[in-house]
This record gives C-alpha cells, structure tokens and sequence, in this order.
C-alpha cells in the first residue's frame, strides 16, 4: 500500500522537534516506536500520514509525550457549552478522589429517590452528548451515593454508584482526559465489586478496558476485557450478561487492533457479531449492544488500520438510526466521514457526514482529534479550488485555520 501523506504536516515538524529535543537520532527514536527508520523519515518530511491514533500512540511514548502534544493538542470548541463541560473535569476528578469507600463520606446525603432520578437525568446527559450538562450533576451526585451506600440503601445505592462512575468514566475519555477516565474506572469497579454482581463486574471491567485503550496501554485493556469476558461467560443466564460479554469482545477487537494482531481483531469482532445476532439491537445498561454497534465498531476499526474503503462500504450497510442514542450515531458519522476522506473522491458527503455529526453532538465533534485529522485533509484538498461555505463554516468551528 503506498504511504499517503499527513493531513497534516506540522504533526511531521512536531515529532522532529521532539526527537532533536531529545537528542535522539531518527533510527533510535523509530526503534523505541516499533517502526522502521525509512517510516519515520517519511512522517517527518509529511510524506506519509501520522493521524493514526495508533501511529500516533506508539510515537508519542517513543518521544515521551503524549499524543495531543504530537497533534497539536485538543481543539478548544467554539461553543460555551463544550467550553464548560472541560472546566467541569476538574470537579468530577475531585469527586472521584473523595468517593474512596474505603472511608466514610463526610456529608448526608439527599432523599434516594431523588438520587435515582438524578442518575437517569445524567445517563440520558452523556447518551445526548450533552457534557456540559452531565459534569454539573456528577460530582454531587456521586458524592451523595457515596454517602448513600453507609446507609441502609448500601446494595442499591452501589449500583447505582457503579452506574454514575461508568458515565464519568466515559465523559471524561470523550472529553480527552484518558488518565481521569481510568480513576473512574476503577471507582466503578470498586463498587461493583461490593455488589457482587458478575454482570456489573464485567461493566466495570469494560470501562477500565477502554480507558486503558484511550491511554495508548493497549495490552492491559486487552487483558482486562479478556479476562472479564472469559468469567462473565458463566454468567450468560443473568439479565445482560450477554449484552456486557458482546461489548466486552467489541472492547478486545479494538485493543488487539492496537497490539498489531489483525488477525485477533477479526476474530473478536465476528464473536461480537454472533452474539449480536442473537441478542438483537438492545439498549440494556445504555450498551446499545447488537448488529448496529458492532457495525460502528467495525467502521472505526477499519479507518484506524488503513482500510478506508472498507470502512465507508460497512458504513453504506448500515443503520445508524437503530440506535437511539446520540452518543453512539455520532460515532458512525464521524467515522464514515474519516472512511470517505481516506477513500477520497467523495468530499461533499464526507463534509455532509460531518455536518451531520456535529448537528447531533456539537460538544463531541469539537473536541476530537479525529474529526479534526480528517477535517485538515479535506481543507487540504480544497485549497485546489474554492472552499464550499460548509465545509469553511466547520473548519472555523473546529478552530482550523481556513
């Protein structure tokens, strides 16, 4: 396949600043990133694309940095709500460090009734993409179920600890903060742990596994889903246990993809997809496990290990909208516009698909470094012709130059 060029090529210019900050050769660094020294070169003259969250994971630990210092980092959004929703971080952190239940909570909490409702508001928050309106529920709430669970409601209030700590956990990957996405990984994991229950168990376990992967440590978040699945599956009669053990492959699919084992990948996804097929399009637990989801795991993962095309075909096949979630669609639209990018030849529905991504979650797309990747090639190519309005109006959004 031949190597096409970085949408980008400051992300070049960045890894060689880095590299000569170090005082490392361009061999030495490309060894310590598992990648031949003529790949290296390329990228660092632009002639070879480095957007690749892999590519760019294994270069960014090979230069000791992190991978938004490689891409130019997070794109600040352009909307109030996106702004407030990353000054929010900050309180769900200190939220997460004080839920230890190891030690008694320091305040009473409110009526548990009114911490249920609270939690459905803050799920159907994070499942609307609407970050900015979940980071002001969360800390109180999970402060108060923390207190809740000294209290005579301890079964009840630790899952729904579990529950509001797995939502932290993931609006806090989705708003690029991967090292706090793992702490509330494992305060959802110590609660489901007090409960007991094998199918929140593999809940956490998935959460923990896909913070792990947002960290680059691909390995540990293949072990962790692999080992969660393989004792969950004794567990099939419980209520969900089907729907976690199929996002638990979903999860190690994605982790081997990262670990270079292509082959491991594929037969993880067609487990998942199996599953799937018997299970249907569910909503248990706000998964969304079934054909549907498996089908938009499949589109990330063929962008991310360079086949764009086979992307955008699985993308033509499938049904975004058998998933009601705004949370899950975006991802479809977003992926199948980076499929289409790559494939090229198509721009104006790459752009629709874009549009259509942040029309549905605004506060998602402007803070992903992938949308942004793809954004840039799309520019790129239109710097041959007139930029349309559309595709201007989004780059100005996005914080591009234009």
């Amino acid at each position: 396949m031949t190597p096409r060029p970085t949408a980008d090529p400051a992300i070049g210019e960045r890894i060689r600043a880095r590299r000569l900050l170090r005082g490392w050769s361009m061999r030495y660094s490309a060894s310590r990133a598992g990648i031949s020294h003529a790949t290296w070169s390329r990228i660092e003259r632009g002639r070879q694309a480095a957007d690749n969250r892999f590519m760019l994971a294994d270069i960014a630990a090979a230069l000791e940095c992190s991978p938004a210092d490689l891409a130019g980092g997070p794109v600040p959004a352009a909307d109030r709500a996106a702004a407030a929703a990353l000054a929010g971080v900050r309180g769900i952190r200190q939220a997460l460090v004080d839920i230890d239940l190891a030690e008694p909570a320091s305040a009473a909490a409110r009526p548990f009734a009114e911490l249920a409702a609270t939690l459905e508001l803050a799920r159907s928050l994070d499942h609307a993409c609407d970050y900015a309106g979940a980071t002001r529920l969360l800390p109180g709430l999970m402060r108060d179920l923390h207190a809740e669970t000294a209290g005579p409601d301890r079964g009840p209030a630790l899952r729904l600890l579990c529950d509001a700590t797995f939502i932290a956990s993931s609006l806090l990957r989705n708003l690029g903060h991967p090292a706090e996405a793992w702490l509330g990984a494992e305060r959802c994991r110590e609660a489901a742990d007090a409960t007991g229950d094998p199918v929140l168990q593999g809940y956490a376990a998935y959460a923990l596994a896909t913070a792990a992967n947002e960290c680059g440590s691909f390995q540990r978040g293949l072990t962790l889903a692999e080992r969660a699945a393989d004792d969950l599956g004794r567990h099939l009669g419980r209520p969900g246990g089907a729907e976690i053990l199929g996002s638990l492959r979903l999860v190690c699919a994605y982790a081997s993809l990262g670990r270079d084992r292509l082959d491991d990948c594929r037969g993880w996804l067609a487990d998942a997809a199996e599953l799937a097929r018997r299970t249907g399009e569910t909503t248990t637990m706000g998964m969304y496990f079934g054909p549907t989801n498996v089908d938009l795991w499949r589109i990330s993962i063929e962008v991310d290990q360079g086949d764009p095309a086979r992307a955008a075909e699985i993308a033509r096949r499938a049904t975004p909208a058998a998933i009601s979630a705004p949370q899950r669609q975006v991802y479809y639209y977003a992926d199948a516009a980076r499929a289409l990018t790559g494939v090229g030849g198509n721009d104006r529905e790459a752009i629709r698909f874009l549009l259509t991504a942040e029309r549905l979650a605004p506060q998602h797309v402007h803070t992903s470094d992938e949308v942004r990747a793809a954004t840039r090639t799309l520019l790129e190519r239109a710097r041959t012709r007139s930029a349309g309005a559309d595709l201007r109006g989004f780059a100005e959004r996005m914080r591009l130059d234009v």
